[in-house]
């Protein structure tokens, strides 16, 4: 897999908007354990409960669709709360009333106009299971935390998906490789 390229995924979650002691915020879990996503058809992927041991000390953001100039929070600043649970990746985003973005999605948040998350991250550790058929799935089993976003289209980024169906590519074609040469020794065998 290619470290290099920044990951993103969106995910169907449960956040909403949500108001305390005066203070407007969105929350929710922006990353679920245990499912089992379709990254394409025959390859999928999914996020082990560990994936963010260790992950939540560094500087991460809170973003509206992944944008890095809207910013709606900051766990350093204090107005991003995150933390891991059974469940997943559970985090709290501090709405700046003076911030007109933010408010405009918590209020599309608030309306249900947007329901969906996602999260920026890099692969530090997964595991590749092949199945019988030919199918492909991978457990990310921890990651290096850039952001959270709130998004209007849970898709995988393009980039993303295509920089993982080259990796899978290539592993198909060394697994053809590797029956050919077996064969190409068996038949030296013969004659």
């Amino acid at each position: 897999m290619n470290r290099s390229a920044r990951q993103a995924r969106g995910l169907p979650t449960q956040f909403r908007a949500a108001e305390a002691n005066g203070e407007k915020y969105i929350e929710g879990y922006f990353a679920v354990f245990g499912g089992v996503y379709e990254l394409w058809p025959g390859a999928t992927e999914s996020i082990a409960e560990t994936a963010f041991d260790g992950a939540l000390s560094d500087d991460i953001r809170a973003l509206i669709d992944h944008e890095t100039r809207l910013v709606l929070g900051r766990n350093k600043a204090g107005t991003l709360e995150l933390k891991v649970d059974a469940q997943g990746l559970w985090g709290r985003v501090k709405i700046n009333p003076s911030d007109q973005d933010a408010m405009n999605l918590y209020a599309r948040v608030e309306r249900g106009d947007i329901t969906h998350c996602s999260f920026g991250f890099d692969i530090l550790e997964e595991e590749t299971t092949w199945g019988e058929n030919g199918n492909v799935h991978w457990t990310i089993k921890r990651v290096k935390l850039y952001e959270i976003s709130v998004v209007t289209f849970p898709a995988y980024e393009d980039t993303s998906v295509a920089a993982r169906k080259k990796d899978y590519e290539q592993v198909k074609a060394r697994q053809v490789q590797a029956w050919r040469d077996t064969m190409k020794a068996r038949l030296k065998k013969w004659h």
